[in-house]
């Protein structure tokens, strides 16, 4: 067949135009699953948080268990700092590459302290009392590696902030600092009744003590006149015999 100067296959264009009716008239099929799964929210525990920072890093842990000690990789991943709405604790929450599997979790405190490793500018290094990433506190030293200076000067900045706001504005740091100054002014406060009392305690030791001497000088004074009047009974008794041999011997010679 020839149309236009164009050979057109007859067989072939019929061939076509059948299917085109078939997918036409095929009705969708629809089939219910034999389980219906219903839809399951997953919780990061990140719900209740603010970010602060979140950049790219690679973590290390420093294995002193091993021989001889060393630093390990713990993962690569985005690392970011929390803080909550409410309690004011802020987080370290890091989790690894396609697996999201956590590899640091640790509150940030007033006294943590960042520390660059071996002089670098794009690395730091810190040490915790409890990180939770293997689901059980215990301490580390961890060091983050970033991919420039910048990052690392970011996440200096972020995490010096969040040191601020945890001492200021955690009851936990901030309600223990108010508690130790209330702590001293009621100490200095009943300072004047506490000296005031010990002040009469040390009068009333003293006149006790005084009381105490002048009894003592009492006792001695009349042990002593005692003594003396016993003395003086003494030598009258002497006396009187002298006087009574001199008679005597008076008597003797007439």
């Amino acid at each position: 067949m020839k149309v236009n100067g164009d050979h057109v296959d007859a067989q072939s264009a019929n061939c076509e135009t059948q299917e085109n009716e078939e997918d036409a008239n095929e009705v969708e099929l629809h089939f219910e699953p034999i389980v219906s799964l219903p839809l399951i929210e997953v919780s990061t525990n990140e719900e209740d948080e603010v970010e602060m920072i979140k950049l790219r890093a690679k973590l290390y842990r420093y294995d002193s268990a091993s021989k001889p000690a060393e630093w390990k990789e713990r993962g690569t991943g985005e690392v970011k700092l929390l803080r909550h709405k409410i309690k004011n604790t802020v987080r370290v929450v890091m989790r690894r590459d396609k697996t999201y599997k956590i590899c640091a979790n640790h509150f940030v405190t007033p006294w943590m302290e960042l520390k660059p490793n071996c002089g670098s500018d794009k690395a730091w290094v810190w040490s915790v009392l409890a990180d939770y990433a293997d689901e059980q506190l215990k301490p580390e030293l961890l060091a983050i590696r970033f991919a420039n200076a910048e990052n690392a000067t970011a996440w200096k900045e972020a995490f010096e902030k969040a040191k601020e706001i945890v001492g200021s504005e955690c009851e936990i740091y901030a309600g223990k600092n108010n508690m130790e100054e209330k702590h001293v002014e009621s100490d200095s406060e009943p300072s004047s009744v506490v000296s005031s009392s010990e002040s009469t305690d040390n009068e009333d030791e003293a006149k006790r003590q005084t009381g105490e001497e002048s009894k003592d000088e009492n006792d001695e004074i009349e042990t002593a006149e005692k003594k003396q009047i016993k003395d003086g009974e003494n030598m009258d008794k002497v006396s009187k015999d002298l006087e009574q041999l001199q008679v005597k011997d008076a008597e003797q010679k007439k």
